[in-house]
């Protein structure tokens, strides 16, 4: 257990191209989920937070959330695609999201810079998983939060089928979104175990994780 939560047996690597355009259609589909999310992470938040979203993808909830407050909000993913898309989407909406390209397990920003942190449906892929939760609490300022939702690594298949079943999905991007979790996300996903063994070794002051049918919210205090 101990090694396979250490590392991952590959690189880091982004979504590019046409993967990446699927994979922004397909969670657009539920865009439900990403604005109920900024609303609930807003109510929290004083304004004029800095915000950082780890691998977020298309930008949906960096999107929502600029659209609640005066918040200073940057997004940084591995993908170049990602990066471009998010940004002409916020353009688009008339926001303010920084955008940019980096990893996670080196987060390309001074220590204490952050208030709040989100990493959202992309932790299983971090090929160095400990040194992006060490870069999480880094660039947290003192008494800052971070959230993190992912995959539980023991969920049942047959509960993730019926769980993408809910998402509105259409026929199509709903074969396919069980196709990589039962082929792909949930072997890369984390136990319970594994999560606390790594969490073990940062130094976040506070952690609490919560467990839904597949999955976890872990708050992280630094």
């Amino acid at each position: 257990m101990t090694g396979m939560a250490m590392q991952k047996p590959r690189r880091d690597s982004g979504m590019e191209g046409l993967v990446a355009k699927w994979y922004a259609a397909n969670t657009g589909e539920m865009m439900k989920k990403f604005i109920e999310l900024a609303q609930r992470v807003s109510a929290e938040l004083p304004q004029g937070s800095a915000v950082l979203e780890v691998a977020p993808g298309p930008g949906y909830f960096c999107i929502e959330l600029a659209k609640l407050g005066s918040y200073a909000i940057t997004g940084l993913d591995i993908s170049h695609t990602f990066v471009k898309m998010a940004a002409k989407k916020a353009a688009a909406a008339g926001v303010q999201v920084d955008f940019i390209l980096g990893t996670a397990a080196r987060l390309p920003f001074p220590a204490a810079s952050f208030d709040f942190l989100l990493c959202r449906a992309a932790f299983k892929n971090f090929a160095e998983p400990v040194s992006a939760l060490r870069e999480m609490c880094r660039v947290l300022k003192p008494g800052g939060r971070a959230l993190l939702i992912d995959l539980n690594g023991s969920a049942s298949p047959d509960v993730v089928c019926h769980c993408v079943d809910t998402l509105g999905l259409s026929p199509f991007n709903r074969f396919l979104t069980k196709l990589a979790f039962r082929t792909k996300l949930l072997k890369r996903a984390y136990t319970r175990a594994q999560f606390e063994h790594m969490l073990g070794l940062t130094k976040f002051s506070s952690i609490a994780i919560v467990e839904s049918e597949i999955g976890f919210e872990i708050t992280m205090i630094k």
